[in-house]
């Protein structure tokens, strides 16, 4: 059994999507951001940098619970646990690795950024949307240029760098992106959004989350709180 602590957020449904679709047994705890339950010392204990998501797998590698913790981290983790997703090949794994790198320095944190500014920030700051709105159309740009020869990001084969990337897209109206304007990346987006397992990972935790953000999740997720050492 593994352990899933996590969040209805892009990070989050990274997780519970591969889940999902590789069909492993796993408990999801919900680990609400917005009322400081990341700072915790029980989920600092698996987590240290304090972020959703977190798993404990009771069958590590020599059949010894471990503990993994950053998106990435754990796609790569189960994705080599269970032999799928990581393409066909050893180039095909290869390109799978870049793109999930790509999302990982690129696509999580620049349109993080972007719809930060242009929804959450407390002052409308122009320069920081208009660079980060900037950043995500190119971004989108390089996503479409990828698709226009080939199905997925790694080529023919769905995987772990597509389920990486496509929870981020879910907001692309947020972060200032017209899907019209990338026919390509629209087709990517669609496929990935009609599988089975994509529509249930992207409900898991979902009706715990608030529609809102009150003030109290605001101090959490973008207050002093976050930065105090623990």
């Amino acid at each position: 059994m593994i352990d899933l602590y996590s969040w209805a957020t892009p990070n989050g449904h990274k997780i519970h999507i591969l889940l999902e679709e590789l069909g492993l047994p796993y408990r999801v705890h919900g680990v609400n951001i917005g009322r400081g339950e990341q700072f915790a010392p029980d989920f600092l204990a698996i987590s240290p940098n304090n972020k959703i998501p977190a798993l404990v797998d009771a069958d590590g590698p020599d059949g010894q619970p471990l503990s993994v913790f950053e998106s990435g981290a754990i796609l790569l983790y189960l994705a080599e646990k269970t032999g799928r997703f990581l393409g066909t090949g050893p180039r095909a794994r290869i390109a799978t690795l870049e793109w999930l790198m790509w999302q990982m320095g690129s696509i999580g944190p620049m349109l993080g950024q972007a719809h930060h500014f242009r929804q959450y920030a407390p002052q409308k700051i122009d320069y920081a949307i208009d660079r980060y709105t900037h950043e995500a159309h190119r971004l989108y740009g390089v996503l479409d240029r990828r698709l226009a020869s080939q199905p997925y990001l790694a080529g023919p084969d769905y995987t772990i760098a597509d389920i990486a990337t496509f929870p981020w897209c879910r907001s692309a109206a947020n972060q200032g992106i017209a899907w019209s304007e990338f026919p390509h990346a629209k087709r990517w987006f669609d496929a990935i959004a009609a599988r089975p397992a994509v529509q249930r990972g992207v409900q898991v935790l979902a009706d715990a989350r608030p529609p809102e953000m009150d003030a109290t999740a605001r101090e959490h997720l973008f207050g002093r709180t976050q930065y105090q050492r623990r």
